[in-house]
């Protein structure tokens, strides 16, 4: 039985303003606020020595916090979909906990940890090892924000394939990292790749937990959100809506490439 025609008609009108609304308008207004001056002016925000320092920051910090995710987040699915132990609902648990907790609550336990007055603290301080303000504070944030994404895109595919093809591969004579590499892998990879996208996206924009840990010390640890918000406060509008358009290109290109994935996850 379909629905009439009035009633779908109102549902897509609906779906397209909160769309426009939500989504379209927001976007459309950076750009549009972007270039008010101009195309010269807005290469000068972006080709800023600040800016460019930001960029190479966040850029540094994404590409060490999603290799140790994407290592995670496989040998994590491979534990939970291939073996039963005990903890299993536990470890389930705990790479949810990011969705649940706050970044700033995040930064700030980073902080009572690791900070001068935290609990090993006075021990890093002891032997110059500096974390918290440091560029390893917000490397650790990132990184402990975004580990659930490849995790949590794997896992269900990983469990609905099952395990017929490993132990086939098993009773042939292959060995563990044989299987995981030559079997298991290739069956999840466009799930692998799905989870790096969407880790890379949240690591490059991560704001809160990062702004916590990092001290806002200008061209040593200001990411590209970071610097986006000074700006901002200096009243600089037209710089940080520059500076914006760069994250918002890199939410588009990641909203294509979810999709160009899911196609092919659908097709296969």
């Amino acid at each position: 039985m379909k629905d009439p025609w009035p009633l779908r008609l109102l549902l897509i009108a609906v779906a397209l303003a909160f769309l426009t609304l939500f989504v379209g308008l927001p976007v459309v207004t950076v750009f549009v606020e972007a270039f008010r001056k101009g195309a010269v002016a807005y290469l000068a925000a972006i080709r800023d020595a600040e800016t460019l320092a930001a960029i190479r920051l966040t850029l540094l910090i994404a590409a060490i916090a999603v290799p140790c995710n994407l290592v995670f987040g496989v040998a994590a699915a491979w534990l939970i979909a291939k073996y039963d132990f005990r903890g299993k609902s536990a470890l389930l648990t705990l790479i949810d906990l990011p969705f649940s907790v706050s970044p700033v609550i995040a930064g700030l336990i980073f902080v009572l940890l690791l900070g001068a007055r935290g609990t090993f603290g006075p021990w890093l301080e002891a032997h110059d090892i500096h974390v918290i303000f440091a560029i390893p504070g917000m490397v650790l944030a990132t990184t402990f924000i975004t580990f659930p994404f490849v995790a949590r895109e794997v896992l269900p595919i990983m469990q609905e394939l099952g395990n017929d093809e490993e132990e086939q591969a098993l009773t042939l004579g292959a060995g563990g990292w044989q299987i995981l590499l030559r079997v298991t892998l290739p069956k999840v990879r466009w799930g692998i790749l799905y989870g790096v996208i969407l880790c890379n996206a949240r690591a490059m924009g991560e704001f809160g937990a990062v702004s916590v840990v990092s001290g806002h010390i200008r061209g040593q640890t200001i990411t590209v959100p970071l610097q986006v918000e000074i700006l901002y406060n200096e009243y600089n509008l037209a710089g940080a809506f520059a500076v914006s358009s760069i994250l918002t290109l890199l939410a588009l290109l990641t909203l294509v490439g979810k999709a160009l994935i899911e196609s092919r996850i659908r097709t296969r």
